[in-house]
């Protein structure tokens, strides 16, 4: 009888540590999806910050970028275990060019919540190289840098800039993309710190934006990756698909700026719901669904590299402006209802 019990003990502690490892390993997958979703607060109708984050892990999303330090976000996201982009604003580019403010920065808004799991720092979103600010981009980028060194989490924590398409003054064919006249002074600079310290360059792809201005040249299943061949044959890479058309010209511009090595990570790409005659719940639904199954497959020139994606947005944000459409990217409604039927992994 007594070895029975030994037996059976022997059991209980394996099938525990098994269940256990089992846990383990669901936390570090849900963490190592390439899908992540933006959480933006743009609305007087949105939900309880802690209530997000319960509707993040739910719904086994495990990337969420924010655009500026919330405390009640970051909060909220202690021993979460939800990798984190977190934004400086684009008002603090200045002041974070002097380097005791980033210091103090990145102690208020980094150091003090040792149990969120920070993954980039976007330094400024969508600045435009005739920005005023522009020129505290990359200044700013190196202080939050040089703070982060000193905390010894530069292997966790990268440090970028997000940049939208408009910077491409050559999108088409992709292996022809290059950065405008008027950008490729800034973006040298970005991408030379970039390379310098191994971390992405974010960027804002949006085929939404690119089907509504030339639906003319650009069909809609091409823009909602529902092309079933290729559409876009370029030397030896064919393309189904506009975005990775996108990352592709945006990839083919870094490497004529000495960026070759510099990985890009889509820290936006969403398709509205209403406010257009392209802004459908079929298509926006679509768009997702398409876009979150094919970033495991890569782009025609980075095949099988992942593509970390962030989808925009959570929820609609009904002070958002001035176009209709931008108060119409959620993917959820703000009573937390989902807006689609969406697989996140």
């Amino acid at each position: 009888m007594a070895y029975f019990f030994e037996i059976n003990n022997k059991f209980f502690i394996l099938a525990t540590f098994m269940l256990l490892g089992l846990f383990i390993s669901s936390l570090k997958k849900i963490g190592a999806q390439p899908i992540g979703v933006c959480y933006g607060q743009i609305g007087d109708n949105l939900p309880p910050e802690q209530e997000v984050i319960n509707l993040f892990r739910t719904n086994g999303i495990g990337k969420m970028r924010i655009y500026g330090p919330n405390p009640a976000i970051l909060e909220a996201l202690r021993g979460s275990n939800i990798e984190l982009i977190l934004d400086v604003t684009n008002d603090k580019l200045e002041a974070l060019s002097d380097a005791a403010t980033a210091n103090d920065w990145v102690r208020q808004n980094v150091l003090n919540y040792p149990d969120v799991t920070y993954r980039y720092i976007a330094v400024g979103n969508e600045i435009k190289p005739n920005d005023g600010r522009a020129q505290y981009v990359v200044p700013a980028m190196q202080n939050i840098h040089n703070a982060i060194v000193s905390a010894n989490l530069q292997d966790q924590i990268k440090v970028s800039t997000s940049i939208d398409m408009s910077l491409l003054g050559n999108s088409y064919p992709p292996s022809a993309g290059s950065f405008s006249d008027g950008a490729s002074s800034y973006m040298a600079s970005v991408v030379t710190f970039l390379a310098n310290n191994g971390a992405p360059l974010l960027a804002n792809v949006y085929p939404y934006f690119s089907y509504i201005d030339n639906s003319q040249s650009i069909s809609l299943d091409y823009a909602l990756l529902k092309s079933p061949g290729v559409v876009v044959q370029d030397g030896e890479y064919g393309y189904q698909n506009l975005f990775d058309a996108t990352l592709d010209a945006l990839y083919s511009a870094l490497e004529k700026s000495g960026g070759s090595n510099v990985k890009v990570v889509v820290s936006e790409s969403g398709w509205p719901s209403e406010g257009h005659a392209a802004a459908t719940i079929d298509n926006a639904a679509a768009y997702y669904q398409n876009l979150i199954n094919h970033v495991n497959s890569g782009t025609p020139k980075r095949p099988g590299q992942a593509i970390q994606t962030y989808l925009f947005a959570m929820f609609d944000e009904n002070k958002k402006g001035p176009e209709e459409t931008e108060r119409h990217f959620g993917l959820f409604h703000p009573d937390k209802q989902p807006k689609y039927q969406i697989r996140f992994n």
